[in-house]
């Protein structure tokens, strides 16, 4: 089983418009609504996979309830969520259907009281226990403690299991520091993060600082590993045009996916940039092109090795 964690998780809502201009009002053409946040939506895809997952975090409210109901409908995808008090929060995404640009509104999330916060890390260590990997991902709502990233990265260590990391800001510094196994990190957190603007350097910083290995997201150029077995460039074959949103999200399942499977890091960057890539072409986060992932995988993902290891 792989866990996935998402401690402000959401409803995410996407609108179709046929074009998106300020101080307008707007016929919106589809909408759809879906369970949501980064750790989520690594869940659905991993389950697309062949992966049995479980998702844990907080969910409350009306909007949590929702969450909850879509959940049960999703093949392979435990329930694990812990009540809240407060509502679970709603991501709006409007998709300009002329430009293909999308427009994000993301809510806070709920606050968190610390009896609340104190039950969920006790429902987090007994799912470690029979867990092969487990995923850290997305913002955290208003009252868990900004370090909290930290001390779940270094529960996963103590219970041997792998843990990967994707957040960003504070919450990405204190958690590097616990040496998690794999941050991904896009150019702008890991600039954040090291204070270097240039990937390559960055990466080796991130890799100073704890990181034990860092997949770097460059956008439509694909992604930069940085690993003790070596150093990669992965990339799509062609550039793609769509909605990115939830891109990163099937990157971080491609390689947690490769990962529990023992694959060499070549086969993980091309299977997390084909994911990716068929992301992008789909409707809405959390979801890939199962006909695009595998023609991407056939025609190819370069992944190029470069001379030495940080």
């Amino acid at each position: 089983m792989i866990l996935t964690v998402t401690l402000n998780t959401a409803l995410d809502i996407t609108y179709r418009v046929q074009g998106l201009r300020p101080q307008a009002s707007h016929r919106v053409s589809e909408v759809t609504e879906r369970p949501g946040g980064k750790g989520l939506n690594v869940a659905r895809v991993l389950a697309a996979l062949g992966h049995e997952v479980t998702v844990t975090g907080f969910a409350g409210g009306v909007t949590g309830d929702v969450v909850r109901a879509g959940l049960t409908g999703v093949p392979g995808v435990a329930d694990a969520l812990v009540p809240v008090a407060g509502a679970t929060r709603r991501t709006v995404a409007v998709v300009d259907e002329r430009t293909g640009d999308t427009t994000q509104l993301n809510e806070p999330g709920p606050a968190v009281a610390p009896a609340e916060w104190n039950a969920f890390q006790e429902a987090y260590e007994d799912l470690l226990d029979g867990a092969s990997a487990v995923a850290l991902c997305g913002s955290l709502p208003p009252g868990v403690p900004v370090g909290a990233y930290a001390g779940l990265v270094r529960a996963a260590r103590t219970a041997g299991v792998p843990v990967l990391l994707d957040t960003s800001g504070e919450p990405l510094r204190r958690g590097v520091a616990a040496r998690p196994d794999l941050i991904k990190p896009n150019t702008d957190e890991l600039a954040e993060l090291t204070g270097s603007h240039e990937p390559l350097r960055a990466s080796q910083a991130a890799r100073r600082r704890g990181a034990r290995s860092v997949v770097a997201s460059l956008g439509a150029a694909g992604l930069l590993a940085e690993t003790p077995e070596g150093r990669w460039r992965a990339a799509p074959p062609a550039h793609v045009h769509g909605n990115p949103t939830g891109a990163g999200d099937s990157a971080v399942a491609g390689l947690l996916s490769g990962l529990v499977e023992h694959l060499p890091w070549p086969d993980r960057l091309a299977r997390a940039v084909a994911l990716s890539a068929a992301t992008v072409l789909a409707p809405v986060a959390g979801e890939f092109d199962r006909e695009a992932y595998e023609e991407l995988l056939g025609r190819g993902v370069a992944v190029t090795a470069e001379a030495g290891a940080a």
